[in-house]
């Protein structure tokens, strides 16, 4: 498990308080049950598909994003942020204003996301004026109950502060 934080970058907010959480080949085994596990540990509202090839963020709702297929290069936090390099099996919890964007993928590159509780989500991009009520809904988001890969006793909770 790696854990970061990512700074403010004057239109993207990323998150003041919470890490970004990323598990490494958590599931390398079973990628094809990524959605699943996710909805097994309570985060819903979920779906299939890529990552956005720009930067946006969802103030409102924490995400999870687990590779499901193939490989890829996201850019999280802004164009300063980090570049990770994603293959299936690779999970990445993100805290709510954490900005993200698709580089490039291979092809069939598939995700499945989740969000705590099935939270609805916003998409919020790099706008000046949206960015002081950006920070306002990331401070009212509520911490998960669960961790999306390991459940109640997953390493989220701790890292981010979590009952459980």
């Amino acid at each position: 498990m790696e854990t970061f934080t990512l700074p403010q970058d004057g239109l993207l907010p990323n998150n003041p308080a919470l890490p970004v959480i990323v598990y490494t080949g958590a599931l390398r085994n079973h990628p094809e049950r990524t959605e699943q596990l996710f909805n097994d540990n309570g985060w819903l509202n979920s779906w299939q598909n890529g990552v956005f090839s720009y930067h946006h963020y969802h103030s409102n709702a924490h995400e999870v994003l687990g590779v499901m297929s193939g490989t890829a290069s996201l850019q999280l936090g802004g164009d300063a942020g980090r570049t990770l390099e994603v293959s299936a099996g690779d999970v990445l919890v993100l805290p709510a204003g954490t900005a993200h964007k698709l580089l490039h993928s291979s092809t069939g590159f598939r995700v499945a996301g989740a969000y705590p509780g099935g939270a609805d989500y916003n998409t919020r991009l790099a706008e000046p004026d949206d960015l002081a009520a950006a920070l306002q809904e990331i401070a009212e988001v509520p911490l998960p109950d669960s961790d999306p890969v390991y459940g109640k006793a997953g390493p989220l909770l701790e890292a981010w502060g979590a009952g459980g």
